[in-house]
């Protein structure tokens, strides 16, 4: 390994705190028996969401539970079935983390987690989370905007698109070396340029004021609220900035059922299950909590513009 690539102790210790600093109280978001950070920890500083309609930062419905958040995942680094990422992704190392910025950018280099995290000021988030198979959360995200990052690294004229990729590591991936997997990894994702800089694209770094699990894409992550959820990708280790668009994974798999837009629509099925409702977890097969799915998730009066004069069901 050449020593570049090396985390320096003082920057090994900042990740320590901030790692120790995630454990903090979430007032009003966590019960009385969820495991709160110590008196000798010093607390994760960060905005909390506030009831802003207008925003799209927040929204007052119930939250799913934390332990539901933890343990129903897509993780197919993992395996295909929903417990498998949080049954094996304890495996995966994130510390140290790096991620590289490449392509049509001016600053292009691979910078330190930690170098990323203090550029900017983290903030509470609360948002839907609707799955392409149905079902929904909301989970109460802490992050920063992925604006920020972007702005940093000065993408040049030429980037219109932006593309994600996610941590590739067969020795700690027990789907990466599965005979009977079809992805050609690793996991990747893309988006316009105009998306990407939209306030509501967030970058995850924890959720319920704790730590991300790497079930849910420790140590970073993407979270769009208002497309489908695979394409909030996971474990982010590159990022590109390209000037066409890119193909991602799902889109490479299967074309007709998922397309690089991704955007929640009721008015366009999915070709073997309707979308008009989703399933809002916790839910059980008696008593399933089946409410009406919104476009754009709900949050059509900050992303509608974006695909004026589009056709949905062609850009789908």
């Amino acid at each position: 390994m050449p020593s570049s690539e090396i985390t320096p102790e003082p920057v090994f210790l900042r990740r320590r705190d901030f790692m120790k600093g995630t454990l903090l109280s979430a007032a009003g978001l966590l019960s009385s028996s969820a495991v709160l950070a110590s008196s000798s920890q010093a607390p994760l500083q960060y905005r909390k969401s506030k009831p802003a309609a207008q925003s799209g930062f927040y929204t007052d419905e119930a939250l799913t539970p934390y332990e539901d958040v933890k343990r129903y995942n897509n993780f197919y680094e993992f395996g295909m079935d929903k417990t498998d990422p949080a049954r094996y992704a304890e495996a995966m190392t994130t510390d140290p983390w790096s991620i590289s910025i490449e392509g049509e950018v001016a600053k292009p280099a691979r910078y330190h987690l930690e170098d990323i995290l203090s550029w900017v000021d983290l903030e509470e988030r609360i948002y839907r989370l609707r799955c392409v198979e149905a079902w929904s959360m909301v989970i109460p995200w802490v992050g920063f905007p992925l604006a920020d990052l972007i702005k940093k690294v000065q993408p040049t004229a030429k980037a219109n698109y932006i593309q994600f990729e996610t941590l590739e590591r067969r020795s700690e991936m027990r789907g990466l070396r599965s005979v009977t997997s079809t992805i050609d990894w690793p996991y990747r994702e893309g988006l316009r340029m105009d998306e990407a800089m939209n306030p509501l694209a967030f970058l995850a770094t924890g959720l319920y004021g704790r730590e991300l699990p790497k079930q849910n894409g420790a140590p970073i992550r993407l979270v769009l609220p208002w497309k489908y959820g695979f394409k909030s990708i996971k474990s982010i280790v590159k990022i590109r900035f390209l000037e066409k668009q890119p193909y991602t994974t799902w889109q490479s798999l299967a074309s007709d059922e998922y397309g690089f837009y991704a955007n929640v629509n009721p008015e366009v099925d999915h070709p073997r299950w309707s979308q008009k409702f989703e399933r809002r977890l916790p839910s059980a097969f008696f008593t399933p909590n089946r409410i009406a799915t919104q476009k754009f998730n709900g949050y059509g009066e900050q992303v509608a513009h974006l695909y004026k004069d589009m056709n949905l069901k062609k850009f789908y």
